[in-house]
């Protein structure tokens, strides 16, 4: 198979991990939405803005150690700060479609809330994939093919030790 295969099928395995973290993640600021809403009198937003606080912590563990695991780890301040900055921009988008919806249109039962939060999820998703994958947990750079690099360090010792 060609080097696009390769890469059509590494695509396909991130983007199957980052919809395994990110199902688990909606499920988490789905129930931790619906409790907030339910055990205390906190308007819509802002039980949404705490679920999906939660929900991003949960996923930042997920994404560093399962679905980018094996992506450049040497700047985690770097990868900290970039994450939340994304996160907070997806935060914005995914509350920005409840707030819409709830105060715009006044759809404000508890099915309109959760329809919306979940819409909101959506949108700030596809916003996520794109930024997580682009700037946050960057790709390694290739490694270049043994037949390409000439000899490695332990051959060249193995040539000098010949008589």
């Amino acid at each position: 198979m060609g080097h696009g295969a390769s890469r059509l099928r590494g695509l396909v395995r991130e983007v199957a991990k980052f919809g395994a973290v990110g199902g688990a993640g909606v499920l988490v600021n789905l129930l931790v939405f619906n409790l907030v809403r339910h055990v205390t009198d906190l308007q819509v937003v802002r039980a949404s803005v705490i679920a999906t606080v939660v929900a991003i912590v949960f996923n930042y563990i997920g994404f560093r150690y399962f679905t980018y695991r094996d992506r450049d780890k040497s700047g985690r301040t770097r990868e900290m700060t970039l994450f939340l900055l994304f996160s907070a921009v997806g935060l914005v988008i995914e509350n920005g479609v409840l707030y819409a919806a709830t105060y715009g249109f006044g759809w404000n039962t508890p099915l309109q809330n959760n329809i919306f939060k979940f819409v909101g999820i959506g949108v700030a998703t596809l916003f996520r994939f794109w930024s997580y994958r682009t700037w946050v947990f960057v790709a390694l750079p290739a490694r270049a093919p043994a037949s390409d690099s000439g000899p490695t360090a332990e051959q060249e010792r193995n040539k000098q030790r010949v008589p």
